[in-house]
């Protein structure tokens, strides 16, 4: 049996694996390696990619720095999830603000040293994108409209430091080959940035009273609820367009399968949504973008399945 001292140092243990978020770090990981070998970098070997140790850097730094993000935006945040989400605030509360700080300022400082290693590129990059962290769950994720697009795009850019690791070592007369490769980039991050700004529309939904109550001005609460599901309804049917590019423009191998059923998914989605009106309801919608943008991750695979059962080298045609 474990004494008591050690059942609290667990739960302190568990509280902080929750204020991360720890469950979605391995997502991340895997997300930007499949992203590397199958659409950031496909000219290069799947096995070359997973011994690159300056990538593997830059993808640990990039889950480091999203788990320092989770941190400080739970610090800001502890008092509207005591209304919103409230078994999860009790369980985070194990932990004081004051450790949350010190692993925060902790992780930032080994992102730092990591990024230092890879290029000064890297450091800048990281450097840059800590702050805005900062500054979103500071100040900017009060706001309406800005807020939103704010924190899809900062889920969106530790990609982009992947992209710019394997683009730096290009030559700008060398950049026109890749031109194609380029939009084909672009079209994915657009698709999974919608993706992303549905989500965090819909979370403002979600958690209309502890937004209300705490000074958060957002589109329900300024607008209403109507206002807010038309713009999610415009958001939706947007993703047709980067779908459309990569589906019937370009080449996606078997992942035009998972786009085809996101799309029918989002139709039923949208059409659920003009229905819901409680907290539930929109936690389910929640649920439902999560389950499409984590099964995105897995789905990248579908893209050239021969790597995984022949690891053959990706050529760019």
């Amino acid at each position: 049996m474990l004494s008591r001292q050690h059942k609290l140092l667990l739960m302190k243990i568990i509280s902080l694996f929750s204020v991360v978020r720890g469950y979605n770090i391995p997502i991340i990981i895997l997300a930007q390696y499949l992203s590397a070998i199958f659409i950031l970098a496909p000219e290069i070997r799947a096995l070359d990619i997973l011994l690159d140790f300056n990538l593997f850097l830059i993808v640990f730094a990039s889950s480091l720095t999203i788990a320092s993000g989770y941190i400080i935006n739970n610090f800001y945040d502890s008092k509207k999830d005591l209304i919103n989400r409230p078994n999860k605030s009790m369980l985070d509360r194990l932990v004081s603000q004051k450790t949350k700080l010190t692993v925060y300022f902790s992780l930032n400082f080994i992102v730092a040293l990591m990024s230092m290693f890879v290029s000064w590129r890297a450091f800048l990059f990281f450097s840059v994108y800590i702050f805005f962290v900062w500054f979103y769950s500071h100040k900017i994720k009060k706001y309406p409209i800005i807020g939103n697009l704010t924190a899809a795009l900062l889920a969106v850019l530790p990609f982009f430091a992947i992209l710019l690791y394997y683009y730096t070592k290009i030559s700008f007369s060398d950049i026109e080959i890749y031109k194609s490769q380029l939009a084909v980039i672009f079209a994915h991050a657009s698709f999974l940035f919608l993706l992303l700004l549905v989500r965090e529309m819909i979370k403002d939904l979600e958690n209309l009273k502890g937004d209300l109550a705490n000074g958060y001005n957002t589109i329900p609460i300024i607008y209403s609820e109507a206002v807010s599901k038309k713009v999610i309804t415009i958001l939706t049917i947007l993703t047709i367009f980067p779908v459309y590019v990569l589906i019937e423009i370009y080449d996606v191998g078997y992942m035009d399968i998972y786009f085809y059923a996101c799309l029918i998914i989002l139709i039923f989605f949208l059409l659920y949504l003009w229905k819901s009106n409680t907290k539930s309801q929109f936690l389910l919608l929640h649920n439902v973008l999560k389950f499409l943008i984590v099964a995105g991750v897995f789905c990248i695979v579908l893209i050239n399945p021969s790597v995984l059962w022949h690891g053959k080298k990706l050529l760019l045609i």
